[in-house]
């Protein structure tokens, strides 16, 4: 028996602009710095590799001072449509019936929500009342790989059942208006809104690519590389520029033992599914990658169309890959980085 991907659906909220046009915001929102200062930000933003940010606010909304309360309240709105309409998307997408899921995963972490997502969902899409529900709340960027995992165990030990895996996040709910430190510009250039689902199954009659193999990574003493500190006007991003570094220093330590212990090299890897962390994780990775004769492409093109949506971002490459439709047998491997600081991994089998 075994585990199975069986669709991938994503959601993007009503809001986006073209990085061109985020530009006139930063120059109000700037006003009283120095113009070297300006230039230098504008320089961030416009050399992100992000062509295009989706939003859970207009702009001027994002762009306007509000308390911690407010900008939850409208997070807590928009997160519950996003979840129901990509919910619905994805078992529309498989062919399958509400009544059909045992295991709820719901993934966020740029909100507060108690009670979190899965319990609305469960009214709202009229899920079974004996539904498993967890949701995943602090892992960040990695907790879009951490939920299939979850779910993935859930799978196991009961064949023949199915699960949801739910990341819906709004990073520019966490920005800061009265912050103007690196972390919380870098995150405002790379970061944008969205939500995706990925529905899992221990049916033998479901298809799709077959879970081979998971793991996390943890790096020792790095807790301090990313996070958010809770503050009065919301959560304040962490952002360590060293994070890059700590990444190409344990990255052969991540990826080959990983590899080995399922009697694989990189060579044998036909598919990259990389989460898009930004433009210098990417540009680390990526040339780490190189140097063993493979390419992010897929990841590339996530974060140039969409940004980091932190957690539902490597379910956007995922979908990308599926929809190519891959040759039966090919390997494809899920990698993303999150707060601890860890590195999630998923080995699959198309």
């Amino acid at each position: 028996m075994s585990v199975k991907i069986c669709t991938v659906a994503k959601q993007l909220p009503r809001y986006f602009r073209k990085t061109e046009e985020i530009i006139p915001f930063l120059d109000a929102w700037l006003i009283n710095q120095e113009p070297r200062f300006i230039r230098k930000v504008k320089k961030i933003f416009e050399g992100a590799l992000v062509d295009k940010r989706y939003s859970i606010m207009d702009p001027i909304e994002v762009f306007t001072e509000t308390s911690l309360e407010e900008r939850n309240n409208i997070y807590i709105r928009e997160v519950k449509d996003l979840g129901v309409n990509v919910l619905r998307k994805a078992l529309e997408k498989a062919h399958w019936k509400p009544s059909d899921l045992d295991y709820i995963i719901t993934v966020s972490c740029t909100g507060i929500m108690i009670p979190s997502l899965d319990a609305y969902l469960i009214n709202a899409v009229q899920l079974r009342q004996d539904i498993v529900r967890l949701p995943v709340t602090e892992m960040g960027c990695a907790a879009g790989i951490s939920g299939i995992i979850y779910a993935k165990n859930f799978l196991l030990a009961n064949p023949g059942t199915r699960a949801a895996v739910i990341a819906v996040e709004s990073p520019t709910a966490t920005f800061q208006l009265n912050d103007f430190s690196m972390a919380n510009i870098v995150s405002a250039a790379i970061f944008g809104d969205g939500a995706a689902c990925a529905l899992l199954s221990s049916n033998s009659a479901d298809e799709g690519p077959r879970i081979i193999d998971d793991g996390m990574y943890h790096f020792y003493d790095s807790t301090h590389l990313m996070g958010f500190n809770l503050t009065n006007s919301g959560l304040q991003m962490i952002l360590d520029p060293d994070v890059p570094d700590a990444i190409a220093t344990h990255f052969s330590a991540i990826i080959n033992p990983f590899l080995e212990n399922n009697q694989l090299k990189i060579n044998d890897i036909d598919h990259l599914i990389f989460h898009p962390g930004g433009k210098k994780i990417v540009q680390t990775v990526e040339d780490l990658f190189l140097d063993l004769g493979k390419n992010i492409n897929a990841t590339k093109e996530v974060l140039r169309l969409y940004g980091n949506m932190s957690s539902a971002t490597v379910l956007y490459v995922l979908e990308q890959i599926m929809d190519q439709h891959p040759i039966k047998g090919e390997k494809g491997l899920m990698l993303s980085f999150g707060p601890g600081f860890s590195a999630q991994r998923i080995l699959l089998e198309f």
